[in-house]
């Protein structure tokens, strides 16, 4: 891969990472996804004492149907009970496909358990926090919530199961969302600064348009 495309990509993923300070709050929902990193780092702030519940949020979706046998929310709460959260600390919500089901899915779930959490930790993979919380507050705007992530750089993020090339085919897709996803009423608007939108468009030119969504 060559040094532009990896330069570009750095670009997309320091933007989409908002690098917020923690806080504590009343609830932690773990984001489904493919990665089994974001369960472990969500269990790991629970044990700190950052949040007194956890919500563990996620079906099959995009990246995992088809691939995994169990969905997204029962395998992260599956991880967070090894790591020692206690079972009674944790729902488990494992219906949603995408990030605004997570959120609403897990607001009914709450709702159902009459739990009404006023501040939220969202957990998420690096490149997806600046998406995550901009639906959260589109959709959830009377909540309070930050966003966080594993703490783990763009060049040590891939795995044997997750490619570089694949992640970068993602980021585009998620920073594609970004851009369109406000005009459907799915989340705030975003600031995109003119030399990441070039490194989207290089990207695309690259050829890494695999996750681009055709609902637009």
């Amino acid at each position: 891969m060559n040094v532009e495309i990896i330069a570009n990509a750095r670009l997309l993923w320091e933007y989409m990472k908002l690098n917020q300070p923690l806080r504590k709050a009343d609830c932690l929902l773990l984001m489904g996804s493919h990665d089994l990193r974001v369960a472990a780092y969500g269990a790991h702030l629970f044990l700190e004492g950052w949040a007194p519940l956890i919500v563990c949020s996620g079906g099959l979706g995009r990246l995992t149907s088809g691939v995994w046998k169990a969905p997204e929310g029962v395998r992260f709460a599956r991880l967070a009970r090894k790591m020692g959260v206690p079972e009674n600390k944790i729902l488990v919500e494992s219906e949603s496909t995408n990030t605004g089901e997570n959120i609403l899915f897990t607001h009914r779930l709450l709702e159902q358990r009459g739990i009404d959490p006023q501040s939220f930790i969202l957990v998420h993979k690096p490149y997806m926090e600046r998406r995550s919380l901009a639906t959260f507050n589109k959709l959830l705007p009377e909540k309070d919530a930050i966003v966080t992530s594993p703490s783990i750089s763009f060049a040590d993020y891939p795995t044997r199961s997750i490619s570089r090339r694949t992640i970068i085919h993602i980021m585009v897709g998620d920073f594609q969302r970004i851009m369109v996803y406000p005009q459907m009423g799915f989340q705030t608007e975003q600031f995109i600064p003119a030399e990441v939108m070039k490194a989207y468009h290089q990207l695309i030119q690259a050829g890494f348009t695999k996750y681009l969504t055709q609902d637009i």
